[in-house]
This record gives structure tokens, C-alpha cells and sequence, in this order.
């Protein structure tokens, strides 16, 4: 492997687990039903208690413990054994990823358009997301 896809596949882990601990934050706020704060200044309470907070009957900081975990280990072993990297599970990783932020722009518009309401979370969350995606699509096309 080389040092360059070592460093971008460190780099969506270190991502990846910034992005579990933000949902991991929204989660247990909203498990002990306490006030998430939003340092934009705007209400983050109307977005992640809104109707389109969940996905298949799924709470979306749930879905994202799921999908930030998922890449945290997928990350790791990639770095720890080439069978990872070659395996079809690679593959499946990277469309979760591309689907991942596909629903993440989705949620963008949902803030924008639909709510017109943004919480400082779930933008953090997005960029995380983001930045995932294009260093996945880097790694996909050094690999």
C-alpha cells in the first residue's frame, strides 16, 4: 500500500470517527430528551424532532452510528490486511459511502427548503460525509 492511500484511508477514519461522535452526541440528547444546543444560533431541536428525522422507521442519528461505525472499521482493516482491500467488501463500502452522501445532500435540501431551519450537528455531519465521499473516490481510483 502506498503512503498516500495510507494517509487519505487514516484520514476518513479520523473522519469517520468525528462523525460518530456527533451522532452519538444527537442520540444521547435526544435519548435523556435534553435541549441539543446549536452554536449557529438556530434551532436544532425543529430538525433532528422533525418528521423527516427518520429513514425506514429509523432514527437518522441511529443510521449514523451505523454508517460512521461501518467506516471506522472498514478503515481499520483496510490499513491492517490487504485481504480487506481486495475483497468485494471494498466495493460494497464505497457505494454505501456514495449512497451515504447522496442521502446527506438530501438532508441538506430537507434543512433548507422543507424546514428552513439548519442545525449546526447535522451541517457537521454532512461535511464528515462529504469529505468521506471525495476521499473515497480518490482512494477508488488509486487503487
Amino acid at each position: 500500500m502506498e503512503i498516500l492511500e495510507i494517509l487519505l484511508r487514516l484520514l476518513i477514519l479520523t473522519v469517520a470517527l468525528g462523525g460518530f461522535l456527533v451522532a452519538f452526541h444527537i442520540w444521547r440528547k435526544k435519548r435523556r430528551a435534553e435541549k441539543l444546543i446549536c452554536p449557529l444560533n438556530s434551532n436544532c431541536e425543529i430538525v433532528v424532532h422533525s418528521r423527516y428525522s427518520t429513514f425506514l422507521g429509523q432514527p437518522l442519528e441511529s443510521l449514523g452510528l451505523v454508517y460512521y461505525f461501518l467506516m471506522i472499521v472498514s478503515q481499520t482493516g483496510s490499513l491492517l490486511s490487504p485481504v480487506w482491500r481486495a475483497s468485494v467488501l471494498s466495493s460494497l463500502i464505497l457505494w454505501l459511502t456514495i449512497m451515504a452522501f447522496i442521502f446527506s445532500v438530501y438532508l441538506l435540501y430537507i434543512q433548507a427548503v422543507k424546514l428552513r431551519e439548519w442545525c449546526a450537528w447535522c451541517l457537521l455531519s454532512a461535511i464528515f460525509c462529504s469529505i468521506i465521499f471525495l476521499v473515497s473516490l480518490k482512494i477508488a481510483s488509486i487503487v
